[in-house]
């Protein structure tokens, strides 16, 4: 995925730079300041916005913007060393935020995370993500499906354009965001996938 001219251990120093940044829990942090108690108790069980949202809380939407940009402070800090040092950074964050050793290694989903990263690494790329979300939540409503094609458009696009290294990690972080949402995969097969605007 990236050629390792860091070195070994700068880029073990990047790769746990991207995790513990990643693994900060900001869904837990902010519903407990809230005084809404431990959001893994509710929903989905897991930390990520879209469960948070389920406290009826509006304001606690700020747990995405923050879950994003742990993504993109980790892959921008550390491409200030390089390519491969933001792809590291960047590719732990992601994985600390699907599995924060604080919380027993249960995590959220990462499409908030996975686009912060690609906000720290190739901020144009961003606009295609939105773009096809908007249109594929507006065709189908459906806030899952529309990530889950969002994701699968992201490395064709970056390989498209010449950017091989950054498509490879992007290309593996969007097959972990589909193993993360296969429950909702199951559902939208079977019809019983909520749709926007709808409680389920």
């Amino acid at each position: 995925m990236f050629s390792w001219q860091l070195g070994l251990p700068s880029t073990f120093a990047c790769l746990v730079f991207g995790y513990l940044l990643g693994s900060i829990p900001f869904g837990l942090i902010l519903t407990r300041m809230a005084g809404l108690g431990d959001v893994r108790k509710i929903g989905s069980g897991n930390i990520g916005a879209t469960n948070v949202l389920r406290t009826g809380n509006r304001k606690l939407a700020a747990t995405l913007l923050l879950d994003a940009l742990k993504g993109t402070a980790a892959a921008a800090i550390a491409s200030y060393w390089g390519v491969e040092a933001g792809i590291a950074a960047g590719f732990a964050a992601f994985l600390g935020h699907l599995f924060p050793v604080w919380l027993s290694f249960r995590g959220g989903k990462g499409v908030a995370t996975y686009i912060g990263v690609l906000l720290g690494l190739m901020p144009v790329m961003v606009l295609l993500f939105a773009a096809i979300w908007l249109a594929m939540a507006k065709i189908t409503r459906y806030s899952s499906l529309s990530a889950l094609v969002a994701t699968a458009a992201v490395p064709i696009a970056l390989y498209a354009a010449g950017n091989g290294k950054v498509a490879g990690l992007f290309a593996v972080m969007t097959a972990i965001a589909w193993i993360k949402h296969r429950a909702n995969i199951q559902r939208l097969l079977s019809g019983t996938e909520s749709r926007i605007g709808e409680k389920g």
